[in-house]
């Protein structure tokens, strides 16, 4: 139920000016000018409306007071409307739990607007929602303004259903339908986006598993490695500690053999040593090898002596000759060569001769010669001092080493004799233990093989352990490869054959190795990243799944909505039909009138074809409504052969028969009445009286008969100052002063 009204600084209202509405039916009345329908016009302004033609202005600064000499103009204007929302049966007019509910606008000059719902600023969609839920529509049937009680005549077919559709109260559920045809456009937005999404995704999620295909192969080649390695390592560990056991053993039997031939060549060795007599003769064949070696270099050294001395003297000779050239010219030339070959003969006999007889004797001849070729051919007198005392000198010291190497000789035959008689004891002492001694050089000989045999043994044994060495590198380069499996290997014995399948095996492990590297890495990275790209397809398909669902939910609830649209509206209209037919006879006395659905040109009404897609929608959509009427004692059929009274009354019929049917809160009717006559005001008056059981109903308006069936009179004026004053008076409190 509407309670009050109150308006300040909006048009000709200057000051704060509160109408309440206590009674059902309300009358306001005042000269032409006054500012009656500043109020209709108000409730306008207060419910939303955007069009400044509406109200009679062109800008949002034309609804704020203008100012006059006496008052200065305001700086906004605002309404605020008073509605009773308290429970009835058990429900409140209003969606919201206040039992008052006040709904405000106000606007400033710089045009902005502000709405508000006891006192919390909101949005225009939400004062249209909650109004909605309270049958007062977009459409403004309930206001009927001055000038427009003919514009639902002259509206178009589709404005002419908005406005039925509005009276019947199903604007709740066209904002339910464009709310979820919102949301429908919005999910079917989000489902494009999502396929785009998806199709984005798609080239690299089909990469990432085809690498990951990649990787699955090489993971294949990397267990097929680790099995193989087990197998290949865990014989070459069997060969190993094989061939490192045998080894052992070997270097263990090689020791213990040359321990025993060591003892034994010892012991052997130490029995020689014990005999005594084969050692002196040993040790005397020993000493007579050193004395004949030292007296051999004597002689050596001796007869190198002597070769210098020789050779001193010949260059003495010589340089005698050149200093006596001339008693040397004397001596004949077959003289010098016969001197010459007996020299050589000498010398050839004491290197044939070995005794020191020999030498003597040749030194003799030599010395002989010399004197006797001197004294025969050279004088004394021709020698030169110095050169005889140097031959003197060189001669004898030559005499002096023939002697010397006289004795050397003699020294020599005695040794070499010692030493034969020494080579024949030890002969005769050695003869009886020639077994001993080849004994000994066989044990030796078996020791050096046998020392031999162990460095081999050994030298295997260090080769063991750089294979083993090798195989834990090996070992470590394929876990490192193969992954990071621990590899335990059981010990077996590996058979030859198995053994010569090792270089194969090796081969196919290289092989595979060279395969997995040409795999690449363990790929942790697109692993990680394919299960990213993995869940995110995933989810943008759970997202996609959701977004249809809600689709589909979305397209039955607009189909159900259609549905409840369709019946509520063939219902509801056929009720108006009803009421329309019952007002228009009652005003025209007779007749009929009617609303019809039409197919309509969707273009030619401005529509989008694009719009209501679905099937049932559309065909619902495209259905405006027309009026037929038949007009008592005329022929007239067409709304535009009516008269104006007869126009004024065919809107008020119809205005009346819709809110009959789904009766609005309060109903504003602006000078509906200023047409009709005397007897069709007695009409009227009788049709507000039997709406106002329904509906609130403000009438402005200048006809008496309208006036008395009103509770409370407003009166209007408007003094010099431009500024409108309200007075107000209950009908019941004037009749009483009028009797």
């Amino acid at each position: 139920m509407l309670k009050r009204l109150e308006v300040v600084g909006f048009k000709s209202f200057a000051r704060k000016t509160v109408l309440d509405f206590s009674t059902s039916v309300t009358a306001i009345v005042g000269p032409n000018g006054s500012g009656k329908s500043n109020i209709a016009e108000a409730f306008r302004f207060a419910l939303g409306e955007q069009s400044m033609k509406s109200m009679r202005g062109k800008r949002a600064e034309d609804l704020i007071w203008g100012g006059s000499h006496t008052t200065p103009r305001a700086s906004r204007a605002g309404v605020a409307i008073v509605f009773d929302n308290a429970a009835k049966s058990g429900k409140r007019p209003f969606d919201i739990d206040f039992d008052e509910v006040v709904i405000e606008r106000v606007v400033t000059r710089d045009g902005a607007s502000e709405y508000s719902i006891n006192g919390s600023k909101v949005r225009l969609r939400d004062v249209q929602e909650l109004l909605a839920g309270g049958n007062i529509g977009e459409t403004e049937h309930h206001i009927i303004s001055q000038g427009e009680a003919d514009r639902i005549l002259l509206a178009s077919a589709r404005e002419r259903r908005a406005l039925v559709e509005d009276a019947l109260g199903l604007r709740a559920y066209e904002f339910k339908k464009r709310e979820a045809e919102g949301k429908l456009e919005k999910t079917e937005e989000n489902t494009r986006e999502v396929n785009a999404l998806r199709r984005e995704l798609a080239p690299h999620l089909k990469f990432l598993a085809r690498q990951i295909e990649k990787l699955e192969r090489a993971e294949e080649l990397r267990r097929e490695l680790i099995a193989r390695a087990k197998e290949y390592f865990a014989l070459e560990d069997a060969y190993l500690e094989t061939a490192r056991e045998a080894a052992k053993a070997e270097t263990a039997e090689r020791e213990g053999r040359l321990a025993a031939l060591s003892a034994e060549l010892a012991a052997i060795e130490e029995n020689a040593a014990a005999g005594g007599a084969g050692g002196k003769q040993l040790e005397a064949l020993r000493a007579a090898e050193r004395e004949l070696a030292t007296l051999r270099g004597e002689k050596a050294e001796l007869a190198r002596e002597l070769g210098r001395t020789e050779g001193a003297i010949a260059a003495a000779k010589e340089r005698n000759a050149r200093a006596a050239r001339e008693p040397y010219a004397k001596v004949p030339r077959e003289e010098l060569t016969a001197l010459a070959e007996e020299i050589e003969r000498a010398a050839g006999e004491r290197d044939a001769e070995a005794s020191a007889e020999a030498l003597r004797a040749v030194i003799a001849g030599i010395r002989t010669a010399v004197r006797a070729f001197v004294s025969r051919f050279i004088a004394p007198s021709d020698l030169m001092p110095e050169e005889e005392r140097e031959l003197h000198a060189l001669g004898e010291k030559q005499g002096g080493l023939a002697e010397r190497d006289a004795q050397l000789s003699d020294s020599i035959e005695r040794a070499e004799s010692r030493l034969a008689r020494a080579r024949e004891a030890l002969t005769a002492e050695t003869e009886s233990s020639r077994e001993e001694r080849r004994r000994i050089l066989d044990l030796a000989s078996e020791k050096a093989k046998e020392e031999g045999a162990l460095a081999r043994a050994e030298a295997r044994a260090r080769e063991i352990v750089l294979l083993a060495e090798e195989l834990d590198r090996a070992k470590a380069e394929a876990v490192a490869i193969a992954g990071r499996e621990a590899v335990s290997y059981e010990r077996v014995a590996a058979a030859e054959a198995e053994r010569r399948g090792q270089e194969e095996r090796k081969r196919a492990l290289e092989r595979l190795v060279i395969r997995l590297e040409e795999a690449g890495g363990t790929g942790e990275d697109i692993r990680h990243e394919y299960r990213e790209a993995a869940e995110r397809e995933a989810f943008l398909a759970r997202e996609l799944e959701d977004l249809e669902r809600s689709a589909a939910a979305l397209r039955d609830l607009i189909r159900e909505l259609d549905a409840e649209l369709s019946g509520r509206f063939t219902d509801g209209l056929a009720k108006v039909n009803d009421s329309f037919d019952e007002f228009f006879k009652l005003l025209f006395g007779g007749g009929s009138a009617r609303l019809a659905l039409e197919e309509f040109d969707v273009e030619a009404e401005g529509e989008d074809p694009e719009e209501r897609s679905d099937e049932g929608a559309g065909k619902l959509a495209k259905q405006g409504i027309e009026i037929a009427i038949a007009l008592p004692k005329k022929k007239v059929r067409g709304l535009l052969q009516l008269s104006g009274g007869e126009r004024a009354l065919t809107s008020i019929a119809l205005v009346f028969a819709m809110s009959q049917v789904n009766p609005p809160p309060f109903l504003i009717l602006d000078e509906t009445d200023a047409a009709l006559d005397e007897a069709n005001s007695r009409r009227y008056g009788d049709m507000i009286e039997a709406l106002a059981k329904h509906s609130q109903l403000i009438v402005i308006t200048h006809n008496r008969e309208t006036m008395s069936r009103a509770g409370i009179l407003y009166g209007v004026t408007m003094g010099a100052d431009g500024v409108s004053k309200l007075l107000s008076v209950k009908f019941e409190d004037a009749v009483a002063v009028a009797k």
